[in-house]
């Protein structure tokens, strides 16, 4: 699928969308070194050399042809995602940065994230790509245990996985540790010794998964072992508790930060900001004056790869129904434990408050939401419950 013409999303349409949100934009690298069981992204183990330069000139055609749809806004960030992109050489990387300056308009000081596994580090590695012009590093570590690794399948052991922080300590100042809780064999103690020593590197971002079984994995036919309901509750109660004694506050369900460390490219996802996505499978969301769109490229990357360098990028390019934007606002804004001002609602939607306010009363009625005339913000028990306070925004039937 071509990509339309600016003006096809420009015609006519029922909403009134008072400004465009900030934008964003996302890069998927699909490779990796070996896909996790537990992984449901559009992730493909690298079978001898992956074509890098191919990929790469896919890339900036996709971008080029997509630039009449955010022609001339800024770009506040820019996330390299995957996949593993710290399989890209840096030289990759940095060419791929230079293609992205010299199309987009980035605001100063923007925020360029890359995703890194300790399974991919050389030492050194990390620096070169800050040199390259990422800004901050994201380290996917899990945990710092050899048994809790083996048995969600990583490639890396825990002196791999202390090496590639240490490293992304030294080379960037901005930098993110993903670990993950609830694991196989895991306890309170088993949890506690990640969290010291995830901790100890001082990290300015924490972001804390818990292992969930998804549909079309490994795990999902295979499920290991793990705590149950309770236990997970109480690891959740000691991630907050460590977290918060080192001064690193929950601003998301799965973010911990120090402040000025929060991620600028996951908060315009939760303020339901824009994002142009490019790459095997990558989404998009972009919004116009009467209309929000969404677009997926081609997920197999070399159907990906053919299909972009013939102006073809895309696989699905879809309007948002009316009925469906409470929803798809609230999924994303919930998420924040500060809440949002009532006004980013219509100022991202192009709904009336009125369209909400129904599901608002319920949900403060089941106390799971604070609501004043200015703001909206999940109770206590809504952040527990998070997917029943946003299941009371689904469309009705």
């Amino acid at each position: 699928m071509s990509l339309p013409a600016a003006e096809h999303y420009l015609r006519p349409g029922t909403l009134q969308l008072p400004a465009q949100p900030p934008l964003s934009l996302y890069v998927h690298l699909p490779w990796c070194l070996k896909k996790c069981p537990y992984c449901d992204f559009n992730s493909h183990e690298v079978r001898g050399e992956f074509p890098e330069s191919r990929y790469l000139d896919a890339l900036r055609t996709d971008l080029e042809r997509a630039l009449p749809l955010v022609w001339g806004r800024p770009v506040i960030s820019v996330f390299l995602g995957g996949g593993t992109p710290s399989l890209f050489s840096p030289e990759g990387i940095e060419r791929l940065i230079a293609d992205i300056r010299a199309r987009l308009p980035l605001v100063p000081d923007c925020e360029i994230t890359l995703e890194a596994n300790p399974g991919s580090f050389e030492r050194e590695r990390f620096r070169a790509f800050r040199a390259a012009g990422v800004t901050r590093l994201s380290v996917g570590v899990q945990s710092f245990s050899d048994a809790r690794l083996q048995a969600i399948g990583r490639v890396h052991d825990a002196a791999m996985a202390h090496a590639a922080v240490a490293e992304a300590a030294s080379a960037f100042e901005q930098f993110n540790i993903d670990l993950m809780y609830a694991l196989p064999g895991q306890g309170l103690d088993g949890l506690r010794a990640d969290l010291d020593a995830a901790l100890a590197y001082a990290p300015p971002h924490l972001s804390v998964y818990h292992l969930t079984l998804e549909p079309n994995t490994w795990f999902a036919s295979h499920p290991p072992v793990l705590p149950d309901e309770d236990t997970a509750a109480q690891m959740l109660d000691l991630i907050v508790e460590r977290c918060g004694a080192t001064g690193l506050q929950r601003y998301e369900v799965s973010a911990f930060a120090r402040p000025g460390a929060r991620c600028v490219h996951n908060l315009n996802y939760w303020h339901f900001g824009d994002y142009l996505g490019i790459g095997a499978g990558a989404h998009g969301k972009l919004s116009f004056p009467h209309r929000v769109v969404r677009q997926q490229r081609w997920r197999e990357p070399a159907r990906y790869m053919a299909q972009a360098l013939a102006g073809e990028p895309l696989s699905q390019d879809e309007e948002v129904a009316r009925s469906a934007l409470p929803f798809e606002f609230m999924l994303n804004a919930l998420r924040l434990r500060e809440g949002f001002p009532r006004a980013l609602f219509t100022e991202r939607t192009g709904l009336p408050a009125s369209a909400i306010e129904a599901a608002v009363q319920q949900a403060v009625q089941r106390g799971l939401l604070q609501a004043d005339l200015q703001r909206l913000q999940p109770t206590a028990r809504g952040f527990d419950f998070l997917s029943d306070l946003q299941a009371l925004f689904l469309p009705r039937q």
